[in-house]
């Protein structure tokens, strides 16, 4: 072959190679996003967030839970008349748009937002809040304790409410009884989500398992003690939201299991870490702490209707006997502090001048044999099965407790259950002593004190079955003042006959830490424990 033509194929050959390296090079940019005008760097941006928690939901109807797992998912469902701030407990808008009160405190009425959307298709209007608030309220007439099917209406409400009724397409009003201090903040709560009617009637009592609300995403899957997924509302009332396509919750009860699913890249957002990988997830770039504000209360129950535990001696000989300094120094890392009462120092009416029963064993033993028992007793301790906000490991912290009961001679027995199991159990009274927690729902006193121990809510939030009629009349009455500085001396004396008798040994006020992808943007944790994930968004 002539050198000429040789030099010819070569080049030939040159620019065949040339085209297809550059052709490649195009289909590796796009399959990567690394394209110079931007346009495919969408495609690098996830648009589905996991979030791994520890346990999984009990229900998927928020008016028939008091359980912050359901909450977690429903805040994304569902809307409610009023909204909290994005990370306080200030009041804004939400499917109601404007709302004004009578001069007797009696008569609120709501003016609605239009041109909103159930996840059905059918409209949201008057109607619809009136059919969701007689679904309530009716469904609870004649029963009491566990029986109750919507226990937060009944410890928010009771037989307050009147009557509820449209008096226009886009206007309810709601008349009381009597006046009601906290009827906007209860309002604003998720279990006061707002329902499909159509979905209620199709559904019937199935409808925890088929959630149909106004949010801005809408049920798609549960695989039970696996996984819930939500995704994108097409038709949101705001347009602009959310930014997230689809979210799954992600069961992982272990704390480690899953932090390391966050590691891996399983799970993009946990909460429930233990305090003790802070550092080491603080030292990992590819991770963040998000802090959410405290609000909560973890304590130890004391069932007041059974065996030894009805008699006030004991109850307060085993406050004596629990080392909260030493429990938060073992399991906390100092992300908690001690608890005297049954709320925490962030809510207006805490009394701080009330002393906590300090750790003495000695005292706790005259106490004991003062009520009869001087050689102890034995009683069952129950364990929650998963880690919540106010207790990372509740198996741990009860057998530290159980140590030290059996040196004032009271032997524990511990006991957990599967977590729906555990809470109806615990709801019916059935345990002696049971460790659970509250995370406020409204940030007001009234949520704490009236809805976990006043007689009112026995069997729904009060599982320790305490009632004292003294401390009923207060709490009644700070239900119903509207001037703040006397509710607030209310709330501090129902502190000191709560402390005097002893139902709870309150343990710890934590501040509950969350971890998550160093990319993830605007996700601001709610002091309630209910997240709105709807401005989510992942980037740099």
């Amino acid at each position: 072959m002539k050198r000429g033509k040789r030099k010819w194929l070569f080049f030939l050959l040159f620019l065949f190679l040339s085209f297809a390296l550059v052709a490649c090079s195009g289909n590796n940019e796009k399959a990567g996003g690394n394209s110079d005008d931007g346009k495919d760097e969408v495609k690098d941006t996830p648009k589905e967030l996991v979030f791994g928690r520890g346990g999984d939901s009990t229900s998927l109807d928020p008016g028939a839970t008091t359980e912050g797992e359901a909450f977690k998912v429903t805040v994304n469902i569902f809307e409610n008349l009023i909204n909290f701030g994005e990370q306080n407990t200030e009041l804004e808008p939400g499917l109601a748009v404007d709302w004004n009160v009578s001069d007797d405190g009696l008569v609120y009425t709501f003016q609605l937002r239009e041109g909103v959307k159930f996840h059905d298709g059918t409209d949201f209007n008057a109607e619809a809040v009136v059919v969701n608030f007689e679904r309530w309220k009716n469904g609870n007439a004649g029963t009491s304790g566990d029986q109750t099917p919507f226990p937060y209406y009944q410890s928010m409400f009771g037989d307050n409410i009147e009557k509820v009724e449209a008096t226009g397409e886009y206007e309810v009003q709601f008349t009381l009884k009597h006046p009601q201090a906290v009827f906007l903040k209860n309002i604003a709560m998720s279990p006061f989500a707002i329902t499909s009617p159509a979905a209620l009637e199709k559904y019937g009592d199935k409808i925890n398992e088929n959630p149909v609300g106004t949010g801005p995403y809408k049920f798609v899957e549960w695989q039970r003690n696996d996984r819930i997924v939500i995704e994108k509302f097409d038709d949101y009332w705001d347009s602009e939201y959310p930014k997230i396509d689809k979210i799954i919750f992600r069961s992982i009860p272990d704390n480690s299991a899953r932090l390391n699913a966050l590691k891996t890249g399983d799970v993009d957002l946990i909460d429930g870490i233990n305090y003790s990988d802070v550092a080491a997830i603080e030292a990992d770039s590819n991770l963040q702490i998000f802090t959410r504000p405290s609000m909560n209360v973890g304590y130890l129950g004391l069932t007041t209707t059974r065996g030894p535990l009805q008699n006030k001696l004991v109850r307060q000989a085993l406050n004596h006997a629990v080392d909260k300094e030493a429990i938060i120094a073992a399991f906390y890392e100092g992300y908690a502090e001690p608890a005297k009462n049954p709320m925490p120092p962030v809510i207006s009416g805490y009394n701080d001048d009330i002393e906590d029963y300090p750790y003495d064993l000695e005292r706790a033993k005259e106490l004991l044999a003062e009520a009869g028992y001087p050689d102890g007793f034995e009683m069952e301790l129950w364990a929650m099965p998963v880690p919540r906000p106010y207790m990372p490991d509740g198996q741990k912290v009860a057998q530290a407790i159980a140590n030290t009961f059996e040196q004032i001679g009271v032997k524990v027995e511990i006991v957990s259950y599967e977590w729906g199991t555990y809470l109806e159990k615990t709801a019916a009274g059935e345990a002696d002593a049971f460790m659970l927690g509250w995370t406020g729902d409204n940030g007001d006193a009234d949520n704490f004190l009236y809805t976990l121990l006043d007689k009112d809510n026995i069997g729904t939030n009060n599982y320790t079955y305490y009632s004292n009629d003294e401390l009923h009349e207060i709490l009644v009455q700070a239900q119903r003042v509207s001037d703040e500085e006397q509710r607030v001396e209310l709330y501090k004396k129902a502190q000191e006959i709560i402390k005097e008798d002893a139902p709870w040994i309150p343990l710890v006020h934590s501040q509950p830490l969350l971890a998550g992808r160093a990319d993830i943007k605007n996700f601001l944790p709610h002091p309630t424990g209910s997240d709105r994930l709807h401005k989510v968004e992942f980037g740099n």
